[in-house]
């Protein structure tokens, strides 16, 4: 079985451009598992662009499957996961100048740093997942970490498609199968996310080793114009064709 998870942090991008309560990020994590999500994440920022506080808890507390916590490597943020306890943390990279997520975490340079923050919410039964790019070695010291999810970063190979570059699209793709497949020989479960939409999600459903996809940007774009219900059935539907395929 392949999971979705759906990123609503981009509804609350929305409504703090204008200010007040809509649209409701709560109401749209809501409505994403009645159409057949089966988890929500919610990125906290430091700078609080999109996600607050209070969005965390209302939507904990409001759905029926699982919260994953998107959170950067620090001490306030830990104390926030460990107050709410999500079912699970992701961990990710966080700059505040950045529009979204640039990359992958730098996990061979911050072993000792992000050994703390794993082993306290694995402590607190919080799942941790790390966001890494497809590199065997990251993979490694994932495992050594004692992580037991990582989550593949999917941008360049997307990024690379948009563009037309197709041969870098297959280096992309190879990178990312040969990392997935390594992930789950070595004991971890592989997760994959980041500028994914119908097609390219279709496409990396085919690889049976992914076992939960992370979306959110294009399925709140995609809802201006035909629904988020629609969207996230849409999406679903790829994916079971991927990997029925």
């Amino acid at each position: 079985m392949l999971r979705l998870g759906v990123n609503i942090d981009h509804v609350a991008t929305v409504r703090n451009a204008r200010g007040g309560n809509t649209p409701c990020p709560v109401r749209a994590a809501v409505l994403a598992i009645e159409a057949g999500a089966d988890s929500i994440t919610a990125h906290l920022r430091e700078d609080r662009r999109h996600i607050r506080d209070s969005d965390i808890v209302e939507i904990k507390n409001s759905i029926s499957k699982p919260l994953n916590f998107e959170m950067a490597a620090t001490t306030e943020m830990l104390k926030i996961a460990l107050a709410t306890c999500p079912y699970a943390a992701c961990l990710v990279p966080e700059k505040r100048e950045e529009r979204t997520t640039e990359g992958g975490l730098n996990v061979l340079g911050n072993m000792d740093y992000l050994a703390t923050y794993i082993a306290e919410l694995s402590a607190a039964n919080i799942r941790v997942s790390l966001f890494v790019e497809p590199d065997m070695a990251t993979l490694d010291a994932c495992l050594a970490l004692k992580a037991p999810v990582v989550e593949l970063h999917t941008g360049s190979w997307c990024y690379a498609i948009e563009a037309g570059d197709t041969q870098k699209a297959n280096t992309e793709f190879k990178k990312l199968t040969n990392a997935a497949d390594y992930g789950i020989k070595i004991g971890l479960e592989v997760h994959a996310g980041h500028g994914l939409n119908f097609i390219t999600a279709q496409k990396l459903a085919s690889v049976k080793t992914f076992t939960e996809f992370n979306i959110g940007h294009f399925l709140i774009g995609e809802a201006v114009f035909i629904g988020l219900t629609l969207a996230i059935k849409t999406m679903c539907a790829a994916m079971d064709e991927g990997r029925n395929s």
